[in-house]
């Protein structure tokens, strides 16, 4: 008996072990857990220490890694491994993201030794590509015909490859600034078949000629900081719907530019020009011209001929060139009908330039060497708004107490740094800011202040005043006035305070 009971304990460990009977359809609970199974959903396979807020999105930024994590999911669209550390981009892992539609590698530390030429191959549905801040020395050979946003600023790139961005139909931006590439390294078909780039930039690299086979598609040129000394004929020819060009800090001389440089950029807005060699206003400027920078040159005289194709020129930037006591001859600007702004800052004008345009609102004429204001000197412009003649040569006795008689409009006008011993005469009623400090004014007297009543802001710092010499009824009309700066320098001895500033006054700031 006792063996037969022995006997049977191996049919029963084997009918414990047997699966169970078959479901029958319909039988099932289906929101029951069955065994081994959760009642919460199975997780989304994440990276560690990444986040993945949507199944297509992985954000692994600023973790320090310094290896490609390898538990990406298939699905994902979005990858951001920013701010890491990473030295190299694994095709195997690459391969697998087929779906990737956007890219960050923003600032690590990727070499092309790092990046195999096949890397980003499998990529076919990517449209925007950041490997910025990184350590590559030539482009990717290859990126994927789908892309739209291409940025490798930032690297130490010496070449590029007729596939890095050429034969991309929808690529649109390309940023190749703060690199170190030449012309050498920069092929003549480097664009070719992506014919809808809007912007491109290559300032800061090495350039000596502006590259030739530009997209005609451009809408914005980005070539300030570079070497660039000439324009080659035609360079510029197919661009006509470039509306910002920047040639800043660069070598360019007159020898350079030619007539045509410009003349079939039929959309061209903005022109920076600033900081080159020129002693001449470029020939053959576009009509649609809208901002003309030209500070930081070598111009000695403004040309009438050369602006009269910029009909439509709204600010010119002069600063800091070599203009003299004949830079800007009567008339020079006459074809500039609609000019806004006038920029004159740091030359040697002796006077101010005279038959300006019309409608003219500000013009900022500081650190010359203007010495005299006649009566008729600003009767041409009665529109302006903004006067600046700072730091100029100015006394009292050549300001004409009717010098500032036409201009009505005049709202802010900045005479800091000049000689004036009194408050000039005439002043517009309309004057909301009056900057006087750094002359030698003496007396304060309400003469010149009558009428003044939406003046806001007065400057007298650093003159001779005294509180004693503040005539009486000198503050009645400035009801208006917010903000006084330090009327007394610091060098004058103390005064006791004056009567005649009325207590009833309270935003009045004399000190000593």
């Amino acid at each position: 008996m006792a063996e037969s009971g022995l006997a049977m304990w191996p049919s029963l460990l084997l009918l414990l072990l047997l699966p169970g009977p078959l479901p029958v359809a319909g039988m099932e609970d289906a929101a029951f857990p069955h065994l081994g199974e959760s009642s919460q959903p199975l997780p989304r396979a994440c990276p560690l220490r990444c986040s993945c807020p949507r199944v297509d999105t992985v954000d692994c930024e600023g973790l320090d890694l310094r290896v490609f994590p390898d538990n990406i999911t298939r699905a994902a669209q979005h990858l951001s491994l920013q701010n890491n550390q990473l030295q190299e981009l694994p095709y195997n892992e690459l391969s697998r993201l087929s779906g990737l539609r956007t890219l960050n590698l923003h600032n690590n530390l990727i070499s092309s030794e790092g990046l195999p030429d096949e890397a980003f191959e499998s990529l076919t549905q990517l449209q925007h590509l950041c490997v910025a801040h990184n350590k590559l020395s030539v482009a990717p050979q290859f990126l994927p015909r789908s892309l739209r946003v291409a940025d490798l600023a930032a690297n130490q790139v010496m070449e590029i490859f007729p596939l890095t961005f050429g034969e991309k139909p929808a690529l649109r931006s390309v940023y190749l600034h703060n690199n170190q590439l030449s012309n050498a390294g920069l092929p003549p078909d480097a664009f070719r078949g992506s014919e809808a780039i809007a912007t491109l930039s290559l300032s800061n690299n090495r350039l000596s000629y502006l590259p030739p086979s530009l997209p005609p598609s451009l809408e914005r040129l980005h070539l300030q900081n570079n070497l660039i000394s000439k324009v080659p004929r035609g360079a510029l020819s197919r661009q006509t719907q470039l509306r910002e060009l920047y040639l800043q800090h660069n070598q360019l001389t007159d020898s350079g530019l030619d007539a045509t440089t410009f003349s079939k950029l039929h959309s061209l807005e903005y022109l920076d020009l600033s900081h080159n060699q020129l002693t001449t206003v470029p020939a053959g400027l576009p009509r649609t011209l809208a901002i003309l920078h030209l500070g930081r040159n070598r111009i000695r005289q403004v040309e009438a001929a050369r602006l009269h194709g910029a009909r439509g020129l709204r600010y010119l930037l002069l600063q800091h060139n070599q203009l003299g006591s004949s830079g800007l001859p009567a008339g020079a600007l006459r074809p500039l009908r609609g000019l806004h702004t006038l920029h004159l800052y740091g030359n040697g004008l002796d006077r101010v330039p005279p038959a300006l345009p019309r409608r003219l609102r500000a013009l900022v004429l500081p650190h010359n060497h203007v010495a005299a204001l006649g009566a008729r000197d600003l009767v041409a412009t009665p529109g302006l708004t903004e006067l600046n003649l700072a730091y100029n040569r100015l006394a009292s006795a050549h300001v004409h107490h009717r010098a500032f008689r036409r201009l009505r409009a005049l709202r802010s006008l900045d005479l800091a740094g000049n000689q004036l011993t009194r408050l000039p005469m005439g002043l517009p009623t309309g004057l909301r800011t009056l900057q006087l400090q750094r002359n030698q004014l003496r007396m304060l007297e309400p003469e010149p202040l009558a009428g003044l009543d939406q003046l806001r802001e007065l400057s007298l710092a650093h003159n001779r005043l005294r509180v004693g010499d503040i005539g009486p009824g000198t503050w009645h009309e400035l009801q208006a006035l917010q903000v006084r700066h330090r009327l007394v320098s610091h060098t004058v001895p103390r005064a006791p305070p004056s009567p005649c500033l009325p207590c009833h006054i309270p935003n009045i700031l004399v000190s000593w």
